[in-house]
């Protein structure tokens, strides 16, 4: 017998279910902790612009989970420990930072006039 799940109950498990993924992070005296980070894919704007900028706080704080910021101000890391966190994190969500495919070219050839 199967069971179908009603609209208000699959709108419920949605609800529930976090958006964050667990990843370590390395710390400056070379202790590591579980952060929950948006995945990659859900980085805002505003995020991605203060990581361009070299604003690793205001990114942290952007793509941590709030009650996760702390523990990342205790960790301090470095920028190579970020770079390497970021690349956890979009590893965990099954996607590569920085290899996006580009725009495709034209399936006509060029040819010059």
């Amino acid at each position: 017998m199967t069971t179908e799940t009603t609209p208000a109950e699959a709108q419920e498990a949605e609800a529930t279910q976090s958006p964050y993924l667990t990843v370590t992070m390395d710390g400056y005296d070379g202790a590591a902790k579980e952060l929950r980070a948006l995945p990659a894919t859900r980085w805002r704007a505003s995020a991605l612009r203060a990581l361009n900028s070299g604003d690793m706080d205001t990114f942290m704080q952007r793509v941590l989970h709030e009650d996760d910021y702390s523990l990342y101000e205790d960790l301090d890391p470095d920028t190579e420990q970020i770079g390497a966190f970021a690349e956890r994190v979009s590893a965990a969500a099954g996607e590569a930072l920085g290899k996006s495919s580009g725009p495709r070219g034209s399936s006509r050839s060029m040819r010059k006039r």
